[in-house]
């Protein structure tokens, strides 16, 4: 028996747009209530999400069987932290701060089995293999691993062209503030500076024939990277969608009827 196939890879292989939401509460029982809300797939989020490996691995558990494909995004691109998540069951890695080659280079060879990386051969431990009941694992693994490189600054920008061209790289996720803090304009990723940085970065990666990724909580900015091309994307997270709606249901009890403006006296 194989690895489980990763739907979410043969989606990106066959240019089928992926809409996804941004997993940061660090909650299993979250992740779970968020997988039955149609997203194609989930980004729970070691970045910047309070996210260790036992609890990341517990939210990919969450959504097994869900219709929402898990995306890990680790903390930072470290080979020891890459092997541990894949053993635990991650099949879609999304790495920050991809800005050399060389990094990339060394990506790509941290979630590949030798011959071709240099992946731990410790699998059989872990919910990867269903712990050694998945007699072809290791051999079939490495074609169900997605690898996504996020590009967030001038100097990735600068090396893109090499990295999307790179064998084991299946798509490239522009990171929008970070790209625009980085220029010297933060707090402002839909600047027009930034899109056309954006605009230049997607023309560049579908050259390379990859998938373009992308990340906004403004719906305007959406659909114009669809437009421009973007593969898979994110439109929202579910802390800011919780602080929303949390906000606007006491604002529309308060303020709703009558338009009030005090709380005095109730």
């Amino acid at each position: 028996m194989p690895a489980p196939k990763n739907l979410f890879k043969a989606a990106l292989r066959e240019d089928r747009f992926q809409l996804g939401l941004w997993v940061a509460l660090a909650s299993p029982y979250a992740a779970e209530i968020l997988s039955g809300s149609g997203y194609d797939w989930l980004l729970i989020d070691g970045e910047h999400g309070p996210n260790d490996i036992p609890l990341l691995a517990a939210q990919i558990q969450a959504l097994a069987g869900s219709g929402s494909h898990p995306i890990v995004r680790l903390p930072i691109g470290e080979t020891w932290l890459i092997k541990q998540i894949l053993d635990a069951g991650a099949q879609t890695l999304l790495i920050p701060m991809v800005e050399s080659v060389e990094q990339a280079q060394a990506l790509v060879r941290a979630v590949r089995y030798p011959p071709h990386g240099i992946r731990g051969v410790g699998a059989a431990l872990g919910r990867a293999s269903q712990f050694s009941r998945i007699g072809d694992y290791l051999e079939t693994a490495n074609d169900e691993i997605c690898l996504l490189l996020q590009i967030e600054s001038r100097a990735g920008l600068a090396v893109i062209d090499a990295v999307a061209e790179l064998d084991g790289v299946d798509g490239v996720f522009i990171g929008p503030s970070d790209l625009a803090a980085d220029m010297g304009l933060l707090g402002k990723p839909g600047s027009p500076e930034v899109l056309a940085a954006i605009t230049d970065a997607f023309e560049r990666i579908k050259r390379a024939g990859k998938a373009r990724g992308i990340m906004t909580l403004d719906l305007d900015q959406a659909r114009r990277y669809r437009d421009l091309g973007a593969t898979f994307m994110a439109i929202g997270t579910d802390v800011t969608l919780l602080v929303s709606a949390t906000t606007q249901l006491r604002e529309a009890f308060l303020y709703g009827e009558g338009k009030a403006t005090s709380v005095s006296g109730y």
